[in-house]
């Protein structure tokens, strides 16, 4: 009975430990496609969840979008929704939930009913990579020059529309905008970079933290069910007492 009892605890405590991995392992993705965060009225954009075979897409201020949910589609690692034509109220930040109450990263757009938007990645990018921001005309050609700003501060001016950052790093995260004369503004949109090295080392950690409590609790119960089989045997080595009888 006393090793069934530890056996059964040992199961307990890999579950538990198991759950927790589980848990970071199923977490929900949201990416988007095209990865942009500015748009133009009637355009469409698709939304992804990673990580999960349904899930629905919420707004902040609208809340669940019935008509997106209603067209999910499974996807390749998940399930998709597109909005087909996007109109300027459809603005602002989208994240996905599923029915285990599992919750994504927040996406934000901008969707405009202006002549210029700024093209920048809707979704972090990584240290190191290079990025290009891309001023583009609704009506014109594209190849137009086009003044960019950071944070209000007047950056670069691009022949061709384009700007590349090289090498990008967390300096390079602030609001950008753009401008072509005689065409108007784009929005602002927030540029996010992430550390590609804390974030492998984040996960790195964490892995052996999971893997040492597995060998921690395995070694815990493998003491207990030894120190069990030593006292089964002692007990089994300690002569039993019998009543004495008084000879008359």
């Amino acid at each position: 009975m006393e090793v069934r009892a530890l056996c059964m605890r040992l199961l307990m405590i890999v579950m538990i430990l198991l759950d927790g991995q589980d848990q970071k392992a199923d977490a929900v993705s949201l990416s988007i496609a095209p990865n942009r965060s500015q748009f133009f009225e009637y355009e469409s954009v698709t939304f992804y969840c990673e990580g999960v075979d349904y899930c629905e897409i919420v707004h902040k201020f609208k809340g669940k979008l019935e008509s997106c949910s209603k067209t999910d589609k499974p996807a390749q690692t998940g399930s998709s929704c597109t909005i087909k034509t996007a109109y300027k109220q459809d603005s602002g930040e989208y994240w996905s939930e599923t029915g285990g109450g599992k919750r994504s990263n927040i996406i934000n757009i901008s969707v405009t009913a202006g002549s210029v938007i700024l093209e920048v990645p809707a979704l972090p990018v990584m240290e190191g990579q290079t990025v290009t921001l891309h001023c583009r005309n609704k009506i014109a050609s594209s190849n137009l020059t086009a003044d960019f700003y950071k944070d209000g501060h007047h950056i670069h001016r691009g022949s061709k529309g384009n700007m590349n950052i090289y090498r990008v790093s967390k300096s390079d995260e602030g609001l950008y905008k753009c401008s072509i004369s005689g065409a108007g503004e784009s929005p602002e949109s927030w540029l996010k970079v992430t550390e590609t090295q804390a974030d492998s080392s984040s996960d790195h950690g964490y892995r052996i933290d999971f893997i040492s409590r597995i060998v921690f609790a395995i070694v815990v119960v493998a003491v207990l069910l030894l120190l069990v089989v030593v006292v089964k045997l002692m007990l089994r080595q300690i002569p039993q007492n019998t009543p004495a009888t008084d000879d008359k």
